[in-house]
């Protein structure tokens, strides 16, 4: 079936649809990973968005029921140069295109992906439209300037959990061989984790630390934390702008200095948030496997997984009692923060990869060694 990509500048893509048919609206975005497209597709943090695959070759290995990073693909549309309409993998339960026909997610096949980059690149990222309904760019047009933004949207309110849950799964062995970290002493200690758009890889390697892992919904008080008996707090991952999850910033400067904190992604702006910082939109956001981020104490350099499109504002920093831990080489962006007034930390990128390198899971453990000095055991 015809189908068109409509993006806000104007610029125009006829393809072939796959998946659902339909319309959909969203922020179009780019990633550069090679593999991943289950995982990528599944991550809370796309939520909203429209993502374009760099990677000319999608679907040939297809999709099981394992490699998921929620409970069904969050991302709002799909955009490749070729699907791969069967797959050739043991590990393949059913094709790209049948799975995103079950969750009705809207794909679009045979565009010039590179032409798409190149105009995020130039332009950032912009809202855009799939459709198969309807091919009249003028009323697209207008339909997307009445579309709001990202920034305009509650989106983690929209992923968040609702319910207070144990999570029980283990991240199994395969997922750690690479690192000197394969095999940790799981220890006695309770992790309370704030859901803003969390990432199931996340919770299986916290579960490998720790003896009990309890999800909270995002707008859960600091109160309830406490009194829950959590050793440690985890602030998770998640869409959209940082800014608008008052209520999480809230919470997080509330439990600054009386328990342990470590956040990732959305988390990590959460906290400087909270902490005085200041954050802003990229141009066209940080979304692939490949991205090279230097340790400014040790001076070596991890290839991280990375999916955001706020960063912290690292001028931001120097008016509170903040170090910068990490920084992004490819543009020098604010990659980590560790703060001097209370035993928190926080990264911008995926230490739990799914997909991408595994160089930077080290930072799971120095969670588990900074709860273990707090409790003195």
């Amino acid at each position: 079936m015809k189908a068109i990509l409509y993006l806000e500048d104007g610029s125009a893509y006829l393809g072939r649809s796959f998946g659902q048919s339909g319309e959909v609206f969203g922020e179009i975005v780019f990633n550069t990973a090679m593999t991943g497209y289950q995982e990528i597709l599944t991550d809370p943090s796309y939520h909203g968005q429209i993502v374009t695959m760099t990677y000319p070759l999608i679907g040939n290995y297809g999709v099981n029921a394992k490699d998921i990073e929620s409970s069904s693909p969050k991302a709002s549309g799909f955009v490749v140069k070729e699907l791969s309409h069967g797959f050739s993998s043991w590990r393949g339960e059913q094709t790209l295109d049948e799975y995103l026909k079950k969750h009705r997610i809207i794909g679009i096949e045979g565009v010039d992906t590179r032409s798409i980059v190149l105009r995020i690149r130039e332009k950032g990222a912009m809202k855009a439209v799939i459709s198969t309904k309807r091919f009249e760019e003028k009323t697209l047009q207008e339909d997307l300037e009445n579309f709001p933004g990202i920034e305009q949207r509650d989106l983690v309110d929209e992923v968040s959990c609702q319910k207070v849950f144990l999570w029980e799964e283990e991240a199994p062995v395969e997922y750690d061989i690479s690192t000197p970290l394969s095999h940790p002493v799981k220890s006695p200690y309770k992790i309370a984790v704030y859901d803003f758009g969390i990432k199931y890889n996340i919770l299986r390697i916290l579960k490998t630390y720790f003896h009990k892992v309890e999800v909270f919904p995002f707008h859960t008080p600091a109160s309830r934390i406490q009194e829950s008996g959590a050793d440690g707090v985890f602030l998770s991952n998640g869409p959209g702008d940082p800014a608008r999850v008052l209520k999480g910033v809230k919470a997080t400067r509330e439990l600054f200095g009386k328990l342990p904190l470590f956040g990732i992604c959305l988390g990590h702006q959460i906290m400087g948030l909270a902490a005085g910082a200041r954050t802003y939109k990229l141009k066209f956001g940080h979304h692939g496997a490949n991205h090279p981020v230097k340790d400014m104490k040790t001076g070596e350099i991890e290839i991280t997984s990375q999916n955001h499109n706020f960063a912290i504002d690292e001028k931001s920093l120097k008016n509170i009692a903040a170090d910068v831990t990490h920084i992004n080489l490819n543009d020098h962006t604010n990659e980590g923060v560790a703060y001097r007034n209370a035993p928190a930390f926080s990264i911008q990128y995926h230490p739990e990869s799914s997909p991408g390198p595994h160089d930077s899971r080290y930072l799971f453990e120095r969670f588990h060694e900074l709860i273990k000095e707090i409790k003195g055991a």
